[in-house]
């Protein structure tokens, strides 16, 4: 599995931790009681991404609206709320519980003589489940008949050892609302699709596919893993809607430091489609890889250190300069005071770009109350930078997607 959806789920595999992150201590921080100002879709290209409490109270978890129905119809169609916003994966992926009746009307996807199922691997954690055809209805954009995950549809019984169960604990599958911290998982990222020409081509030890072919009504583990064209692998809906289909612009209002019970962003699709999507030339446009990764960057004194901006992640998340918080919260960090850190960003190109972040003590933070929390910080390999949720609060971030296999644009970042 490549390595952006398993960095995509940094905050799916911690914020379990969080739930479990209790005890005394108060905080250092004010606590805010009050949402801070939040900007409001005006066009139909616009939805809001909202942080609070959610499907299980966990902290930084941005999440949308999505409605989806039968290929065709109007009918046949659930809205589902608290969809994880994530940035750094690609495709649509929703709880099969979330989806009701309308369920049984997406038509499965057919792979030999059974139907395609996938094992997206995350962190530490997977989702199994059919690959499905939908519309899939976002604000006022439409993807038609877009290939999505349906997860949880099939029984943990059927899970394949092979790429799945061999990588992470069968415990480990998110199929429930409580496992995955929301309904579903909306990948807005800069590719296309979730895997590309890479589960397209012949599959070998060192280039395994994420999918599977499994029999129809299988309640065993007989699925085969296949290699599955590009066309019916996951897909990202912003590349299929008729226009504003470039990209994807994440804003989120600053939060105070100790936090605020909720807090509202703006999704905004489309990058220089329209008015309301203009990007000014103030921003510095960063050129990341085909996953949106920055492998050039500079942090802790490491250079070629991958770095990217992820909402899926409720933390930022790197190597040990800070001080963990022990047992309570052993994958965050705990500084006494609040520590600045620094960072060069750069991808593909020359255009290198200097940012600084912050960090405060992680037990404290929890211990406010809120949802939406700033500074919160926590462990990651050494190379390894991503600038989850808090990093996005008081910015604007343009997610531009690579179109380069229909000869438009490279990937990039900017903000």
């Amino acid at each position: 599995m490549t390595a952006w959806l398993k960095a995509a789920a940094a905050a799916l595999a911690v914020s379990l931790i969080v739930a479990g992150c209790g005890g005394g201590g108060g905080s250092d921080n004010n606590t805010s009681q009050n949402a801070p100002a939040s900007p409001t879709p005006a066009g139909a290209n616009q939805v809001s991404a909202v942080i609070a409490q959610g499907v299980t109270g966990n902290i930084n978890i941005p999440t949308v609206s999505v409605t989806v129905c039968a290929p065709g119809s109007a009918s046949a169609c659930r809205t589902i709320d608290n969809v994880l916003l994530d940035t750094k994966s690609f495709g649509l992926r929703v709880l099969n519980s979330s989806l009701g009746s309308t369920a049984a009307s997406l038509p499965t996807v057919p792979s030999g003589t059974g139907v395609l199922a996938q094992c997206a691997l995350f962190a530490q954690s997977f989702t199994w489940g059919t690959i499905r055809t939908a519309d899939v209805h976002i604000g006022g954009e439409t993807a038609s008949g877009i290939p999505v995950q349906v997860v949880g549809d099939l029984s943990d019984a059927t899970i394949p050892s092979d790429n799945c169960t061999d990588s992470v604990p069968v415990s480990n599958a998110e199929d429930t609302a409580s496992t995955l911290n929301a309904n579903g998982i909306l990948g807005v990222g800069v590719a296309t699709n979730d895997c590309g020409t890479a589960c397209a081509a012949a599959m070998s030890a060192g280039n395994p596919s994420t999918y599977f072919s499994c029999p129809p009504n299988t309640t065993t583990a007989n699925c085969t893993r296949v290699p599955v064209a590009v066309a019916q692998q996951v897909t990202n809906p912003v590349a299929r809607f008729p226009s504003d289909n470039n990209g994807v612009i994440v804003q989120f209002p600053a939060v105070p430091d100790g936090g605020s019970k909720t807090a509202t962003g703006l999704v905004t699709f489309g990058i220089n489609t329209q008015a309301n999507n203009a990007m000014p030339g103030t921003v510095t446009t960063l050129a990341s890889d085909e996953a949106g990764d920055l492998k050039n960057s500079t942090f802790s004194g490491l250079t070629n250190v991958d770095a990217f901006l992820d909402t899926g992640s409720n933390g930022m998340f790197f190597g040990p300069p800070l001080t963990p918080c022990g047992s309570n919260a052993p994958d965050f960090y705990c500084p006494t005071s609040k520590a600045t850190l620094s960072a060069t960003l750069q991808g593909e190109s020359a255009t290198a770009l200097g940012v600084t972040f912050f960090a405060d003590n992680a037990t404290n933070l929890f211990n406010t109350g809120n949802f939406a929390l700033p500074n919160l910080t926590g462990t990651a390999a050494n190379g390894t930078l991503d600038l989850g949720l808090p990093f996005y609060f008081g910015k604007t971030v343009y997610h531009g997607l690579d179109l380069r296999a229909s000869g438009g644009q490279a990937p990039f970042i900017a903000f």
